[in-house]
């Protein structure tokens, strides 16, 4: 099986993942790694990526299709795999899609965690982050959703999406998860 898990920071994408990814017995394709792993690595794509995460910059699609596609090419991701934080905008999905199509996969589910605003910056504050201001965590959630609809409507004309409600307890969750999976 291959998914995605979509939602805004605080909406429990990385939990339900890794729940997901434990259940189901394959990995756990997060962006954040792959982007740790390639600046840890000092290749020349790794340099790349460190300059634009430390200027603040957003890694550049074609950058991050490579490093997703190299990631796809590991033996452990034969079976399947569960992307957290991937793809995040219609544009990534749709290059996600043709990438999938290249090496003969296809992805099976976009779950998309459903969780109101206020919950998203309550569950944001109380990480205790120190980029988790109120205002920087309003600012992410509006820019994730100004994106999103889009990514939503690819997927749903697709027969792709699995809408979760995604202010449960996280076994509720991953229970509602399982359901629409039908696993």
């Amino acid at each position: 099986m291959r998914v995605c898990i979509l939602g805004p920071t605080g909406s429990g994408k990385g939990t339900q993942a890794g729940l997901l990814s434990q259940y189901l017995h394959i990995p756990t394709i997060s962006t954040g790694e792959i982007l740790r792993q390639a600046i840890e690595s000092g290749s020349e794509l790794g340099q790349q990526v460190k300059t634009d995460v430390e200027q603040g910059e957003l890694v550049p699609d074609e950058t991050m299709i490579r490093l997703i596609r190299d990631r796809l090419l590991q033996a452990d991701t034969a079976r399947g795999w569960v992307m957290d934080g991937y793809p995040r905008t219609a544009f990534q999905a749709e290059e996600l899609d043709f990438l999938l199509e290249e090496l003969g996969q296809r992805l099976d589910w976009a779950i998309w965690l459903e969780v109101s605003e206020a919950q998203l910056v309550n569950r944001s504050l109380e990480r205790s982050r120190s980029d988790d201001q109120l205002e920087v965590v309003q600012r992410r959630i509006q820019v994730f959703q100004e994106r999103t609809q889009p990514i939503l409507e690819y997927y749903e004309i697709r027969h792709r999406l699995l809408r979760i409600e995604g202010e449960q307890s996280p076994a509720g969750v991953s229970q509602s998860i399982c359901q629409g999976l039908g696993v």
